[in-house]
């Protein structure tokens, strides 16, 4: 996602080559978690901020999942105030790119949400790194809100390793949440805005086209 011309001739070679990063985000049948908050009897509206490489592919997964009402691409997980792209790309502010999403929780759970993270949305046996994209801004993260958010987060990995579900150990970190900051204006609903960049249409497009077929009752086409 870097502008540097070097980093897009990479990935278009990569892509040239046959080894897609990202297309699929996880390949893996990713089962429901075992522990999971009840759903509200009325709507609302809750929190959940997560990181897994480029948040343009995040966000864009989770605007199309029902019981979404908002994703925001920005910055979580560091130390400095009110960064900037640049800055955070410089790997040097601890943040890493991260995705706000306010949902309604009578229409979908916090752990149907982590479901279609490790589904779709990711590679979370990826150390700092997701498909083209390499550095500690771009490593997986669950940030919590609360103590359920917490407890649910880790049983749920927990329970991922232990039925082998993927061919590595999960490296998401599950941390508190201590601050988000949105990101620029140019790039909330990049996909959306910029369906044919070469990026999108081999990193991120897939994803949305995979949460569509494994969870078609999920899946809103807004």
């Amino acid at each position: 996602m870097s502008k540097n011309s070097l980093r897009w001739m990479a990935m278009i070679l990569t892509v040239l080559a046959g080894a897609v990063a990202c297309q699929a985000g996880s390949a893996a049948a990713v089962p429901a978690p075992a522990a999971d908050e009840a759903r509200a009897a009325a709507s609302g509206k809750e929190t959940v901020v997560v990181a897994g490489g480029c948040f343009w592919g995040i966000q864009a997964v989770f605007q199309h999942v029902k019981g979404v009402i908002s994703a925001t691409s920005g910055y979580s997980g560091g130390s400095v105030k009110n960064p900037d792209y640049e800055t955070v790309s410089s790997g040097s502010t601890g943040h890493a790119e991260s995705v706000k999403i306010v949902y309604d929780p009578s229409k979908v759970t916090y752990g149907e949400l982590l479901r279609v993270f490790f589904s779709v949305g990711l590679d979370p046996t990826e150390l700092n790194r997701q498909g083209p994209d390499e550095g500690t801004q771009y490593r997986s993260v669950i940030f919590y809100g609360n103590d359920d958010q917490k407890r649910i987060a880790q049983a749920y990995i927990a329970q991922l390793d232990q039925a082998k579900v993927f061919p590595r150990p999960i490296v998401t970190q599950v941390v508190p949440l201590q601050a988000f900051y949105p990101a620029e204006a140019y790039h909330q609903n990049y996909a959306t805005l910029h369906p044919d960049n070469p990026y999108i249409v081999y990193n991120d497009a897939p994803k949305v086209t995979n949460l569509r077929r494994e969870f078609p009752d999920l899946y809103s086409g807004k």
